[in-house]
């Protein structure tokens, strides 16, 4: 077939558009492959989930007879929607890992305490901690009473990874939520607490509970975590529960607007070096940080950054030294992607010679 000058120049520049059109399909597909692997590079993490199994968060880690045990909520899906105040992680039970060294074989101990078993409890079993004394085990937590209001409880074990046997009623005397169990180096045990929104922290001043009372305004003070000394049973507050004041490097107080440094929840302390770390989560803005102070019951100067946020809305954090090394757990939501369903984690932390924290950043730099 013969084809004419002008079909011919009309047949090539369809020709040509084609081509074109195809090599930018192509390189569009290759720019598109390229982000998704750019994706993939900025989401290497900096460690791997502990279990893969259950969901387990806010890891409370402790070395119990020379093995490492870990206390946490145990997250489930129960269909609640969510909200700014957390009905979304409505826990039932609790479950204990163990492992006997950092990067060992984990040991899941089953259900240690379940809601069907406390009997003042009403909803949500959130973030424990644990302590040894007496030739017996501690398991303190947190979870609203049938009036819907938040107290923390106690239970008691023969062994560190239970079964858990609840007492009657909560601590007299607590309110809101994460505990954390301290002892000091002479022998005094002390309990921190307090997490504001869903914790209800904002509703109680002076030890009395007001139902009215809501966040604080930016220019408002910030709200303080709590403390309070143990009795030697290790079941009931020995003293009055007192605020623990954070303060900036000029001793002044925060305001809620300095939302990147003030408490909102997470309370974990230890000490280094003869020094008091109270670290805790700055929550809207996903931070752990510390303070440090040189007595249990503070002031705490604020220091710095421990973690920097993780993926997910939460974050929650302990810290312990084993085998003379620290570290750091804490979670994320790397294997569900939601904010409801964490998973734990563990890194070495390090400390520069004057005492800082060297933080940590949850993902490894993109190659």
């Amino acid at each position: 077939m013969v084809i004419s000058k002008n079909k011919f120049s009309c047949a090539a520049s369809l020709l040509a558009i084609t081509i074109l059109l195809s090599c930018n399909q192509h390189e569009s597909s290759k720019t598109t492959e390229t982000k998704e692997v750019d994706k993939k590079q900025q989401k290497e993490y900096l460690s791997q989930p502990l279990v893969t199994n259950i969901y387990i968060a806010d890891p409370s880690a402790h070395n119990f007879g020379g093995r490492i045990y870990i206390y946490g909520s145990h997250d489930t899906a129960t269909g609640v929607p969510e909200d700014d105040l957390g009905s979304h992680f409505d826990m039932k039970d609790y479950h204990i890992l163990s492992m006997d060294s950092i990067g060992g074989k984990i040991t899941d101990h089953g259900v240690a305490l379940t809601i069907k078993d406390i009997p003042w409890v009403g909803r949500q079993l959130w973030a424990p901690d644990a302590a040894y004394a007496n030739n017996r085990y501690y398991f303190y937590f947190p979870a609203k009473d049938k009036n819907d209001i938040f107290h923390i409880g106690v239970a008691t074990s023969n062994k560190p990874e239970g079964p858990f046997v609840p007492e009657k009623e909560p601590i007299k005397g607590s309110y809101s939520i994460d505990p954390c169990v301290f002892k000091d180096e002479d022998g005094t045990f002390y309990m921190y607490f307090g997490g504001i929104w869903g914790g209800q922290l904002q509703r109680w001043n002076h030890n009395q509970y007001d139902s009215t009372k809501g966040n604080r305004k930016p220019d408002d003070l910030a709200i303080l975590p709590r403390v309070a000394k143990l009795s030697a049973d290790m079941k009931a507050l020995a003293e009055p529960v007192r605020e623990i004041k954070i303060v900036d490097s000029s001793g002044s107080l925060f305001k809620e607007k300095n939302n990147d440094k003030r408490f909102f929840e997470a309370s974990w302390m230890f000490k280094y070096n003869g020094k008091y770390y109270f670290t805790y989560s700055t929550g809207d803005t996903h931070k752990i940080v510390y303070a440090i102070g040189n007595n249990p019951y503070g002031p705490f100067t604020y220091t710095g950054v421990v973690l920097n946020p993780v993926e997910g809305w939460t974050s929650h954090q302990s810290i312990m030294q084993f085998r003379g090394k620290w570290y750091l757990f804490y979670h994320d939501v790397q294997l569900s992607g939601k904010t409801y369903l964490r998973n734990v984690k563990v890194t070495e932390l390090h400390f520069n010679p004057d005492g800082t924290i060297q933080p940590v950043t949850a993902f490894k730099e993109s190659k």
